[in-house]
């Protein structure tokens, strides 16, 4: 006899409603109580309704007729299948020594260069007889507290012994401007972006089903090109000033930025300043190295009647940068998801960007060509109106307002090295100190230096320290001094740093300059004058 479907039916409600209440032993008495009410072709029909094996009901039945006891639990003690993990010892030490570190694991491990997913641990456990399925793994592993794991960008590389010394003199240095109501600008390059139809991070609201199409492939548009954006943060007005270059990121676009930001910007915001205090990374088209970025914030600094501080932050903290996470992550943010489809829509986006803190954003356009490669010569790097602080001149200087050198229309006529006065460099403008008081330096240095040792020297003991003292003075390179004094660039560098341990050991200190003396035209006439013979021609670096 066949039980009639709406019986079934009547059946699978009931179980449906009750199962999630029962457990195991629960449901296969219920099951076996149905089947026994149904009679002949019950256990079928039950089993059905179940979505369960006959056996499971009939197993129910025995255990009905039985009349046992409740156990208490689901399973008898020691009832239900063994873990692979109990069962082999061997599993767990085995797939921990595969998941361990690479800098601790076997080097001949076949895993060392595999990316090591669930599969692949099984299939190697597997092969070295620890027979386990890809879900035991990944249990496993959870239980030994391992997670999947991205990497984490926080290793800064080598870290300079005097970073930390750095960041303090510019926060003193900042602090002070801030508060004798001089400008304090932060720059830097914001990442180039494609210009059209490419894809942008980030997700934005739309109509469900209706994405932005972009191009599968991101290479650039040779009409349309990339869009370089320099940024200029004004830390104490809390406002962003971009230019939006189509260009080279250059030295000369980088100060052509300030400008622009001076011009339209900063001179309404500080008509009284006289001085403007830049931070800037140490490398890129505003780096410490960059020769041609303090060119071209010498003739700013000549253009705008400015002293012009640098102070740039330590090698590998770029991302420590004001600018970074107060101006450009707030652009990315504000053009999120969004293509950049035109100059206009990243000049619009840039300009738009706001925030709950009162953040304003000025954007503009700039169509300029900046050409690459440019050198600049030392001779022209000696006349830069340049001053170098005491602590690490290589990263903090000024660029005083004097016209910035122009190069020449033609080389004036070489003067003989014979001609040349010497008396000139020991100048007391130049050396900051009198005839009398560099001869003592010079005695007190020889004491302790005994120049007699070793080969002759090119230049005499004399020359040596006054060479060192105009280096430290008027911080002239080793590259002009060279030719000053009519010696190589090499000599040069092993006395600059021959007579800087002598000074340092016997406790004496140049002071720098405040300002560039006048007499540093006629040493820059003379630089020009000797290079400009091709045989005396000095190897000029960008």
């Amino acid at each position: 006899m066949s039980i009639p479907d709406e019986i079934c039916t009547q059946l699978a409600v009931k179980f449906t409603v009750l199962f999630p209440h029962l457990d195991e032993r629960q449901r296969r008495l219920l099951m076996a109580a149905e089947a026994r009410l149904l009679g002949h072709g019950g256990i079928r029909a039950v089993a059905r309704a179940a979505a369960v094996s006959e056996t499971t009901v009939r197993k129910g039945v025995f255990e009905l007729e039985a009349g046992e006891e409740p156990l208490g639990r689901v399973r008898r003690p020691g009832g239900g299948r063994k873990r692979v993990a109990d069962l082999d010892p061997g599993l767990r030490p085995a797939l921990l020594a595969l998941v361990e570190p690479d800098e601790r694991g076997d080097p001949m491990s076949p895993l060392r260069w595999t990316v090591k997913s669930t599969r692949t641990l099984a299939r190697e456990l597997t092969r070295a007889g620890h027979k386990v399925s890809a879900d035991t793994v990944a249990g496993l592993l959870r239980e030994e507290g391992f997670s999947l794991q991205a990497n984490a960008k926080t290793l800064e590389g080598g870290q300079h012994p005097d970073r930390d010394a750095q960041f303090r003199y510019l926060n003193e240095q900042a602090r002070e401007y801030r508060d004798a109501g001089q400008p304090v600008i932060s720059v830097d390059t914001k990442k180039k972006e494609l210009v059209g139809d490419f894809k942008n991070a980030g997700r934005q609201w739309r109509p469900a089903g209706d994405p932005v199409l972009v191009h599968m492939h991101d290479f650039a548009d040779p009409q349309l090109g990339k869009a370089v954006p320099y940024g200029i943060y004004d830390l104490a007005a809390n406002a962003g000033w971009v230019n939006v270059g189509t260009d080279h990121d250059t030295a000369a676009f980088a100060v052509e930025s300030i400008r622009r930001w001076w011009h339209s910007q900063g001179q309404g915001v500080y008509p009284r300043a006289t001085r403007l205090l830049i931070t800037a990374d140490a490398g890129g088209s505003n780096g410490y190295r960059t020769r041609a970025w303090k060119l071209e914030l010498a003739r700013l600094a000549a253009e705008t009647g400015l002293t012009i501080t640098v102070c740039h932050l330590p090698p590998g903290t770029s991302k420590w940068n004001k600018i970074e996470h107060r101006l450009f992550s707030h652009i990315t943010m504000n053009w999120r998801g969004r293509p950049l489809t035109s100059h206009e829509v990243i000049v619009q986006s840039i300009a738009a960007t706001t925030t709950r803190t009162g953040l304003r954003v000025t954007a503009q356009l700039d169509i300029n060509t900046y050409p690459t490669g440019v050198q600049i010569g030392d001779a022209e790097m000696a006349a830069l109106p340049l001053t170098r602080h005491t602590f690490h001149g290589d990263w903090n200087y000024a660029l005083h307002p004097q016209p910035a050198p122009t190069a020449p229309a033609a080389r004036a006529p070489q003067t003989p090295a014979r001609q040349w006065d010497q008396a000139l460099l020991s100048d007391p403008e130049l050396t900051g100190m009198t005839h009398h008081q560099l001869e003592q330096l010079t005695r007190t240095l020889t004491l302790d230096g005994d120049p007699r040792r070793g080969r002759p020297p090119r230049l005499t003991f004399p020359e040596q320290v006054l060479a060192t003292v105009l280096h430290l003075r008027v911080a002239l390179a080793a590259e002009p001094l060279a030719v000053l004094f009519d010696s190589s660039r090499t000599a040069m560098h092993r006395t600059l740093l021959k007579n800087r341990r002598l000074l340092k050991a016997q406790g004496i200190a140049i002071t720098p300059a405040t300002t560039p003396p006048a007499a540093l035209t006629a040493l820059q006439s003379r630089v020009l004058a000797l290079t400009g013979e091709p045989s005396n021609k000095i190897k000029t670096t960008c």
